[in-house]
């Protein structure tokens, strides 16, 4: 048997390669030239953006205080005799809370008028002997000294029962202060004392009174925003947004009504302060809000959902739709956020048509397919160029 030598292998393996390659070109000859790839469209979610009026505003965290803060102390030492009223009862002014012991500033009282009624008795007869006197002293009968003596005892007489009457106003009214009442309308905290307790005079603390409606938010804005909120309070009264927390739909709208006439040093910041018509009580002393300061209105701003401007290295852009259903990258600045909508300053018109959602599958150039279904967050259907309010 003859052995194949390898170069006749390698001859006769390059001659098939040879022949496959020709009967490929052959083959593709004959069907035409390869046809390109073409990527599908991207599925996207659309929006045209609107024009709307819309508020420039500065975003705060607050703190709301009550109007009125009153702690009752009573004006008389005694001993608590009634209670008038239950921890945290809405009060009104003039409502009788504490009654101290009266007896004893009844005694009083007693007594001032009685020597009251001594006093005038007492100036009675002097001015009855004084006027004696007077017409001795015409005929010569008795000594001008004499008439002097009595007219200063007339004078005398009259001091004491000055003395008498304001006596007796003074014991008057510490009778009345056993009648403790609230100076203010507002809501009682917890009380302090109870029957039985004696309490002392402007020493001892009864109870807090606050005054819930209306309410005050008090809060800071840097020293760079301050001259935009001076600015605008020479136009007029700024409007307020508060809102709690765990409720932020639920906007209370009020009034700035105070700014500081300085900057804190230590913190760049200068306080202000709004008031809140609180008729429901919502807001509470002493708790943490967001407060929306309102500085003024900006006309037909042009908005679109928040979710359409994204980010690359060149700055934030939006994907705008074109007619043909190709997607056109744009530079685009943003201002504020409204909502679930932002305003766009530049780079789109209200009525085009902007990419919402899935613009990660989005080619600059390249065709979407609009989803069916509005996007969470899209603006409202709206004509260019009319403004309505955010």
């Amino acid at each position: 048997m003859r052995t194949v030598r390898p170069f006749v292998v390698r001859a006769v393996a390059g001659a098939i390669a040879l022949l496959a390659a020709a009967s490929f070109s052959a083959s593709c000859k004959g069907k035409g030239p390869t046809q390109g790839f073409e990527r599908p469209p991207a599925s996207v979610t659309i929006a045209a953006a609107v024009a709307q009026d819309v508020p420039v505003y500065l975003d705060e965290v607050g703190k709301t205080v009550a109007r009125e803060v009153v702690t009752v102390q009573p004006q008389v030492t005694g001993r608590i005799l009634e209670l008038h009223f239950t921890d945290g009862a809405y009060v009104h002014k003039g409502d009788l809370l504490f009654t101290i012991d009266p007896r004893p500033f009844q005694a009083a009282l007693d007594s001032a008028v009685a020597t009251l009624a001594q006093k005038r008795a007492a100036l009675g007869l002097a001015r009855t002997q004084f006027s004696r006197y007077a017409d001795l002293v015409q005929a010569k009968a008795v000594s001008q000294s004499e008439y002097d003596t009595r007219k200063n005892e007339v004078e005398v007489d009259q001091a004491q029962v000055q003395q008498a009457e304001a006596d007796a106003e003074t014991a008057r009214l510490n009778l009345q202060y056993c009648s403790i009442r609230s100076p203010i309308d507002g809501r009682a905290g917890r009380r302090l004392v109870d029957i039985g307790n004696v309490v002392t005079a402007n020493s001892t603390q009864l109870l807090t009174i606050q005054r819930l409606d209306p309410i005050y938010a008090d809060f800071t804005v840097t020293e760079n925003d301050l001259t935009a909120v001076q600015q605008n309070m020479r136009r007029g009264s700024l409007r307020v947004e508060v809102r709690l927390p765990d409720d932020p739909d639920k906007p209370l709208a009020g009034q700035l009504t105070f700014l500081d006439n300085a900057v804190a040093g230590t913190t760049g910041t200068v306080e202000l302060r709004a008031t809140v018509p609180n008729p429901e009580h919502v807001l509470w002393p002493g708790r943490f809000v967001k407060v929306r300061l309102i500085l003024e209105t900006l006309k037909g701003a042009v908005l679109v959902a928040a979710t359409a401007p994204q980010m690359s290295s060149q700055g934030q852009f939006v994907y705008v739709v074109k007619p043909d259903s190709t997607a056109e990258m744009r530079p685009v600045k943003t201002g504020q956020r409204q909502g679930d909508l932002i305003v766009v300053q530049q780079g789109v018109q209200a009525g085009e048509r902007v990419v919402v959602t899935g613009q990660l599958g989005v080619t600059p150039g390249g065709k979407v397919a609009e989803l069916s279904g509005a996007p969470a967050g899209a603006p409202p259907p709206a004509k260019a160029g009319k403004g309505g309010k955010s």
